[in-house]
């Protein structure tokens, strides 16, 4: 099998990638309303003879399926937007709808990258008459951290060998451990309403709660591991000053590299809200909204994904989108520039606007992903890989206006294309030589415990 007609195979399906992008980014959806982005990955896949499979109680993820016998392969895509990061393709920051949504984290190409490199293989795979089943899974609610939780849950991903995911950022790079475990938990108080100016002491408050349990959570930080995470959101109002709240809440993530980790610092979260319910007279009650699991790789994975990175190369930019990518970066601060840089392994002299090369398998292993995905479970019940490709300008951070704007502009389109070329690679060395998948397997069985359901 020609390795390189496999990857060429993926620029069959530039226009569709292209085209299918942007209706999700035209019409860009929240985690749990992908009504528009489900149906369309749906009716796509079906016109490609693959069988769908809907997940129970979740009318906007499904599993699309293609081929026969061993090895499976996941393929992985998502497709929510974000709440309030509507933006036009524009280097100025400016709305399309006031308050509205926006693919701030890229999903709308992550998606159609995943679809159009299973789509090749798929094509390959029937050319040379090869065994194998591919299998495209539509991803809702990642944004929220709980999709892929809940479709594990349901036993979707069983009877998968491997796993194969990229995401849109600013360099190109391979992780082989990253993404912090998550607990996503809100914390509820109740109290007794009250005149607060005439009979204060005949009520208990239960924003009092709130903040008091903020302080305490204040004081916690200083008590946990350097690299966790503990922040906080709030919408307790509605209440003119003058009643005694009798219902507030708090929101709060914990993060940390290791679920061992979320699952201690939660505990001593969860006393510190027990404490502040008994310092203000009120009741509380604990909501654990979802839970995931940090991401874990195996060697022979991240081998085979840089591998391909190399092989295909970063993706080159034409002159235009570089013009454009400038414009962007320089609404950034030297700050956030720097912060990209450095887990490049580059500095502000060799700022090179948007990222062309491959950072070095040392410099990935330094480099830092702090955030958290339901993607990490994935990788805690089969060998997963994670690739990176240069979306948006250096500098610009997920979930900026900036990266809003880039993910409508042809420069995500362009990232979003190798990324998927470096998919089908990997897919392409699968199949032909199946040893590779056993060993995956077998790093995976010496290196993961059992999985235990954050939603169990």
């Amino acid at each position: 099998m020609n390795k390189q007609e496999w990857i060429q195979q993926v620029e069959k399906y530039d226009a569709l990638a292209h085209d299918m992008s942007m209706q999700l980014w035209n019409n860009p959806e929240v985690a749990g309303e992908e009504k528009f982005a489900s149906e369309l990955f749906r009716k796509v896949l079906a016109e490609n003879g693959f069988k769908i499979t809907d997940v129970p109680g979740m009318p906007y993820a499904f599993m699309a399926e293609y081929g026969q016998g061993s090895p499976v392969f996941a393929m992985l895509g998502e497709y929510d937007a974000l709440p309030n990061s509507s933006q036009k393709v524009s280097a100025v920051k400016e709305e399309v709808v006031a308050g509205g949504n926006g693919h701030g984290c890229g999903h709308n190409i992550l998606g159609t990258a995943s679809l159009v490199a299973a789509l090749a293989a798929k094509d390959m795979m029937d050319a040379n008459k090869l065994t194998g089943t591919i299998r495209f899974y539509g991803c809702p609610e990642e944004e929220t951290l709980i999709g892929k939780v809940k479709m594990i849950k349901a036993g979707m991903f069983d009877g998968c060998d491997v796993a194969l995911s990229w995401h849109p950022m600013s360099a190109n790079q391979v992780f082989e451990n990253c993404y912090l475990a998550n607990n996503s938990i809100k914390f509820k108080f109740y109290g007794v309403a009250s005149h607060a100016g005439f009979a204060p002491h005949l009520g208990r408050s239960a924003l009092d709660a709130v903040e008091l349990m903020n302080v305490g959570a204040n004081y916690l930080r200083e008590h946990i591991i350097d690299q966790a995470r503990v922040h906080y959101t709030t919408n307790s109002a509605g209440f003119p000053p003058n009643i005694v709240h009798p219902y507030a809440d708090v929101w709060y993530y914990v993060r940390a590299p290791h679920r061992s980790d979320v699952n201690e610092i939660t505990e001593r979260l969860i006393n510190v809200a027990k404490g502040a319910a008994l310092m203000a007279g009120v009741t509380m009650e604990v909501e654990k909204i979802s839970g995931t699991h940090e991401y874990k790789g195996v060697p022979t994975m991240t081998e085979l994904t840089y591998k391909n990175l190399v092989e295909v190369g970063g993706p080159k930019f034409s002159e235009e989108e570089k013009a454009f990518a400038k414009e962007l970066q320089g609404t950034l601060t030297e700050t956030q520039i720097n912060n990209d840089l450095r887990n490049m392994g580059l500095t502000m002299g060799e700022n090179p606007i948007m990222h062309e090369d491959v950072c070095s398998m040392e410099v990935n292993r330094m480099a830092s992903l702090n955030a958290s995905s339901d993607s990490g479970d994935v990788s805690q019940i089969m060998p997963m890989s994670l690739v990176t490709t240069a979306c948006w300008p250096v500098g610009a951070p997920a979930h900026s206006w900036q990266a809003t704007a880039s993910t409508g502009h042809s420069i995500a389109h362009t990232g979003s294309m190798t990324a998927a070329k470096v998919m089908a690679g990997m897919l392409h060395d699968m199949v032909e030589d199946p040893s590779l998948v056993a060993k995956m397997k077998e790093e995976f069985a010496a290196t993961h415990d059992a999985y235990v359901n954050p939603l169990d």
